[in-house]
C-alpha cells in the first residue's frame, strides 16, 4: 500500500514538472472568421468528446492515442477545404498539442440545402476515372448549377478505388473542378487488405481523406459517417460489421443531438436489404452484403428520425423499415464496373439527390446523361407477351399504373426478375472485361401479362412526393 502511495506521488510530481505520460492533453479553439470563439461545438478524439466553452476553447485527453482531433461542424458554418476535401480534422503529431479550427459563416444558410450521394466509383485505372469525370462529374457540375444559391455538398459512400489506393490522387484530380465539399465514407475496396488485423485496414484512407468516423450538421439534420467494413485478417475477406470502438463514438456523438431530431447515417455496406430482420446465418455472401450487427445500430437510432444511406451492392433499393427508419441503397456511379452504362439491376449509372428544406426532405435518383424525369424504362417482351417496367427508385409509397389510349387500366404487377437490358448487355462474358459480372435479380420490376395492343400503351409512375413520370415502350 505504501509503495502505491509513493508511486502516485512520483507521478503527480512529474506531471507538475511538465513531464507528460501517455495521457497527453490536446487543446485549442474553434473560431469564426473574425477570431471570435464559437461555443458548444463538439470536438473529439475517438470517443473522447467535449463541447467548446463560451470562448470556443476545448481540452481533450488523448489517452487512447488517437490519430485525429476533429469537430462536428456546427450548423450555419463551413470549414476550409482543399478542392473537394473538407478540413474538419487535424492529424495529431508529436510536435504539437494545440489545434485550432477556423470556420466561416455559411452565407447561403443551410436550413435549406441539397446533397448528392454517389457510391462505388470503383475505378481500377486512370482510364476508368476519365469515364467517371466524363459521365458523372460533368453531370453533377451541370446539375449543381440548377440549384443556384442553395447550399450544396456531396457524399461519397465508398469503394472509391478498386483495391488500388495509389489511384486516390487521380480520383481527387477528376473531382477538383466541382466547387463543393464532398464528405467520404470508406468502402471495402478502399481498405488495406494486407495487414494482420482490422485496425490497420484504414491507413491508406486516413492518409488521403482523414477520419473514417465523424459527423457534421446542416440545418436541422445531424449527419453521421461510419465505417462498417470489417477486415477479418485474410486477404480480401471482410464483413459488414460495426465494432465497439465505433459504437462508443456514435453513442457519445448522438448524446449531443436532441431526441426526435433527424439523423442521416452514411456508410458503405447496407445495414439490411429487407424490411424486417431475418434469422442470421453465416456465409461469406451474407456477411459481405449486410451489416451483421445492424440491430444494435437501430437501437441507438430508435429515438431519431433516421435515414440510412449505403452503397456496395451496385443496385438501387429502398428499404422502408418503419415511419422513422428508411434505408437508401444507392446504385453504382460506375454502373457495371465501367463495362456498361447500367448497373446489374438495370438502374442507369448515376447518383442520388436529396433536397432538405427545414424539416422536409425529398429525393430522386439522377441518371447520368438524362434529365431528372428519367425514372423508369419500359420494355415489350414479345415471346412472353408482357410489358415490363423497371422503376429503379421505387418504394412502397409509389404507384405504378398503366394506361391504354389515355384510359387507366389499373396497377401493374410487381415481381422479382432480371431487367431485359441488363440481360442483353451483361450476359455475354466475351464482351466484358470481368467475367464475374452478371445481371442480378431485382424487385423493382412491374409487368402486364397478355397485352393485346401495345401501340398506345403508357406506363405512369407516381413517386411518394406526388411527382408523375410517364414512359411508352421503347
Amino acid at each position: 500500500m505504501c509503495w502505491l502511495i509513493r508511486k502516485s506521488i512520483v507521478f503527480l510530481c512529474l506531471s507538475c514538472l511538465g513531464i507528460v505520460f501517455a495521457h497527453a492533453q490536446i487543446s485549442g479553439h474553434v473560431l469564426d472568421e473574425s477570431g471570435k470563439g464559437i461555443a458548444d461545438v463538439v470536438v473529439s478524439i475517438g470517443a473522447n468528446m467535449v463541447q467548446t466553452d463560451e470562448r470556443g476553447y476545448y481540452m481533450l485527453d488523448n489517452g487512447t492515442g488517437g490519430q485525429f482531433v476533429q469537430i462536428s461542424v456546427p450548423k450555419g458554418y463551413l470549414v476550409k477545404r482543399e478542392q473537394t476535401l473538407p478540413l474538419f480534422f487535424h492529424r495529431i503529431t508529436d510536435e504539437s498539442k494545440k489545434y485550432d479550427f477556423h470556420l466561416t459563416a455559411n452565407k447561403k444558410g443551410d436550413a435549406k440545402h441539397v446533397f448528392f450521394v454517389q457510391t462505388d466509383v470503383q475505378a481500377a485505372s486512370e482510364e476508368d476515372y476519365d469515364l467517371y469525370k466524363k459521365h458523372i462529374v460533368s453531370d453533377m457540375d451541370r446539375l449543381r448549377q440548377q440549384y443556384g444559391n442553395t447550399d450544396l455538398f456531396g457524399v461519397d459512400l465508398g469503394d472509391i478505388v478498386g483495391d488500388n489506393p495509389s489511384l486516390y490522387p487521380y480520383y481527387l484530380k477528376m473531382m477538383s473542378g466541382l466547387p463543393m465539399p464532398f464528405f467520404r465514407a470508406i468502402g471495402n475496396h478502399d481498405m488495406a487488405y494486407w495487414g494482420r488485423s482490422h485496425e490497420t485496414s484504414e491507413r491508406h484512407f486516413h492518409n488521403h481523406f482523414g477520419p473514417t468516423t465523424y459527423s457534421f450538421n446542416k440545418g436541422n439534420v445531424h449527419y453521421v459517417v461510419l465505417n462498417n467494413n470489417f477486415f477479418i485478417g485474410r486477404e480480401y475477406f471482410y464483413m459488414g460489421y460495426i465494432d465497439e470502438r465505433t459504437f462508443q463514438w456514435l453513442e457519445k456523438d448522438l448524446s449531443y443531438v436532441p431526441k426526435g431530431n433527424r439523423v442521416f447515417v452514411m456508410l458503405h455496406i447496407p445495414t439490411s436489404m429487407e424490411t424486417e430482420s431475418k434469422p442470421f446465418s453465416y456465409n461469406y455472401s451474407n456477411v459481405g452484403g449486410q451489416t451483421v450487427n445492424s440491430s444494435a445500430l437501430y437501437n441507438l437510432l430508435k429515438d431519431f428520425d433516421t435515414h440510412i444511406f449505403s452503397g456496395h451492392t451496385h443496385v438501387n433499393h429502398n428499404v422502408v423499415r418503419s415511419s422513422n427508419l428508411v434505408e437508401h441503397n444507392t446504385a453504382a456511379a460506375s454502373g457495371a464496373w465501367w463495362q456498361a452504362a447500367i448497373c446489374t439491376d438495370g438502374t442507369p449509372r448515376g447518383y442520388a439527390v436529396y433536397e432538405v428544406d427545414e424539416n422536409n426532405v425529398e429525393w430522386y435518383y439522377k441518371s447520368a446523361g438524362h434529365d431528372r424525369s428519367h425514372q423508369l424504362r419500359v420494355y415489350y417482351d414479345r415471346d412472353a407477351n408482357e410489358v415490363i417496367a423497371n422503376v429503379w427508385n421505387y418504394d412502397s409509397q409509389w404507384k405504378v399504373e398503366w394506361f391504354q389510349n389515355g384510359v387507366r387500366q389499373g396497377e401493374m404487377e410487381q415481381f422479382e426478375g432480371i431487367d431485359p437490358l441488363a440481360k442483353e448487355l451483361l450476359s455475354d462474358k466475351s464482351k466484358l472485361k470481368y467475367d464475374w459480372i452478371s445481371p442480378s435479380l431485382t424487385r423493382h420490376l412491374f409487368r402486364i401479362k397478355e397485352v393485346s395492343d401495345v401501340s398506345k400503351l403508357e406506363v405512369r409512375v407516381t413517386d411518394r412526393f406526388g411527382n408523375e413520370y410517364r414512359e411508352k415502350i421503347q
